[in-house]
This record gives C-alpha cells, sequence and structure tokens, in this order.
C-alpha cells in the first residue's frame, strides 16, 4: 500500500490521546460547545424569534405561545427522548447523549436574559448560526451530541427505514413551517438562514480550514515521479494497479494527499519528469495519519 521514504518516516505527527485523556478532552469539548450554542441560542435566536429547527425552536415557539422558559421546554423534550432512545436504541447509543441532553438546557438557563447585540434578524441569524455551528461542531468533535430531535431522527430512522438526513429535514422543516405560522412568514426565512448559517459551521469545525488535495498520477515514468514525490515533496504514496480501457494494458497509478500550497510543487516535479502525464487533482475535506492530523486530536 503506501510506501515511505527515510524522510516520511520522520514525521511523527504527534502520539494518540490516551483513552483518560482522550475521555476528559471529549469531556471538555462537550462543555465548552454547550455554552457556546447556550450563548447564541440566547443573544441572538430567542430575542428575534428565530426558530431555526430542532429542541431549541421548539423552545422558542413555546416561549411566544405560552411564556415558558426554553430551558424547561428542553429538559421536558429532551429527557423524554432519551428515554426513547435508551429503550428502542440502546444503552449504549442513548448514553452518548445523556450528559448534552443535560447539560445544554442548563446552560441555556444560566444565560437566559443575556442581552442581544444586535436587532436586525438578519445579522441574529447569521452570527447566531455560527456561533450554533461552531458549539455543536465542538460537542459532535467530542463524540457527544445534544439530543432533542436528531435523538427523535434517529428513532424514526432505524424503525422506519426512512433515510437519517431527511428525518432530520423534516423535523426541522416542521419547526421553520410552525416559526412561520406562530409568528411570521418573515422570520422563517431567517430561520432557514440560521439553519444553513449552522450546518457549514458544523462542517468547518469538523473538517478544518486547511484543505487538502488528492492527486492521480498515470505517468509512462512513474517509478521516476514516485521517487520525486517521496524524496523531493516529501510526501507518502500508495501505487495502485489500473488498466487501460481501451488498451487492457496494465498501468500503474500514483495516489498521493497533498497540502494545498504543496500542489504547484507537485505538478512542477511531474511535468519536469514526464510532461505527457495524465494527472488528476481533486479536493478532500479531511485527512486523517500521518503527516496530516491524527484522529481525536
Amino acid at each position: 500500500m503506501t510506501d515511505s521514504s527515510a524522510a516520511v518516516k520522520k514525521r511523527k505527527g504527534g502520539k494518540p490521546l490516551s483513552p483518560r485523556t482522550q475521555s476528559a478532552w471529549s469531556m471538555l469539548q462537550l462543555i465548552i460547545g454547550s455554552i457556546i450554542v447556550a450563548v447564541s441560542f440566547n443573544m441572538f435566536m430567542v430575542p428575534n424569534g428565530i426558530a431555526s429547527g430542532g429542541v431549541s425552536g421548539v423552545s422558542i415557539l413555546v416561549q411566544r405561545l405560552l411564556g415558558i422558559t426554553p430551558a424547561i421546554t428542553q429538559w421536558a423534550i429532551n429527557i423524554p427522548l432519551f428515554l426513547a432512545g435508551l429503550w428502542l436504541l440502546g444503552k449504549r447509543f442513548a448514553l452518548k447523549t445523556a450528559l448534552g441532553s443535560i447539560l445544554l438546557p442548563l446552560f441555556v438557563l444560566l444565560t437566559d436574559g443575556w442581552p442581544s447585540p444586535t436587532e436586525n434578524p438578519l445579522l441574529a441569524a447569521i452570527y447566531g448560526g455560527i456561533g450554533i455551528g461552531l458549539g455543536l461542531g465542538l460537542v459532535f468533535r467530542g463524540g457527544a451530541s445534544t439530543g432533542g430531535l436528531d435523538l427523535a431522527a434517529q428513532i424514526l430512522h432505524r424503525y422506519t427505514g426512512m433515510p437519517l438526513s431527511l428525518a432530520i429535514v423534516c423535523f426541522d422543516g416542521c419547526v421553520i413551517a410552525a416559526a412561520g405560522i406562530i409568528i411570521s412568514p418573515e422570520v422563517a426565512l431567517y430561520a432557514l438562514i440560521g439553519l444553513f448559517v449552522t450546518s457549514k459551521t458544523i462542517d468547518f469545525v469538523q473538517s478544518g480550514l486547511q484543505l487538502s488535495k488528492v492527486a492521480f498520477i498515470i505517468s509512462d515514468h512513474s517509478e521516476a515521479v514516485a521517487e520525486a514525490i517521496l524524496h523531493d515533496l516529501d510526501r507518502g504514496l500508495t501505487r495502485l494497479d489500473g488498466h487501460g480501457g481501451y488498451t487492457g494494458a496494465g498501468r500503474t497509478v500514483l495516489m498521493v494527499v497533498v497540502g494545498q500550497n504543496e500542489v504547484p510543487k507537485l505538478k512542477q516535479l511531474v511535468r519536469g519528469i514526464d510532461a505527457g502525464a495524465f494527472v488528476i487533482i481533486s479536493n478532500t475535506a479531511e485527512v486523517l495519519g500521518q503527516g496530516f492530523k491524527l484522529e481525536g486530536g
């Protein structure tokens, strides 16, 4: 599979975290993430009535209708959903959501009434979406969950066969539609913006800013190209067996993952050895392993 030169072997990339350290780090991410979500929710979403899906969106609608504090509504929904998940999905799955289901409403209660920096609903949807996405991204990176309607979507997915993404969209769509009826259609549109920004921010937190590229190289001088990549570019690579679609002749396909800033040097190296080489370069959202990012980091 992946070949390594002496230079490549020198890159340690750090050591994996011990189970105890990993557990503590996951807990810290859950706590910090829950605080960020709660602050963003109370400072941006609640004052502007932006119910962008999930249990938090339901709690805003209940507050508008009945005047009940959002944290109370969130506990009232999260706890039964947790018990249902424990029964229907099993202890191992449901326990991952237990702490988040309790902590997030607690922080929402503790930060209730914090002043909002803006009364512009568009700005509130954007900045609230960023904050909630950042917090949820940290929670997910810690391997935890805040429960809520995502847990309900998991149950629906398990017992009906509905795709999980569709189940989540259905639940969030119902909350946003209800916001359009109870508050106003304009607020529902802002909620859609907030939901979109949240999802993109979660992706950003999960994958990171540094994009990598994966290159597939087919050359008549594959050995020379491989040596240049290993020693001059200081990257490992994988040799794949390929066959020409027309001729059926066997060819070696080199696969290498590089940082975005290394692409020009890679192309220059390949061009200098074989100007007629066939090169495909595409984006890859996340790379785990030696020389890139260690899982759990």
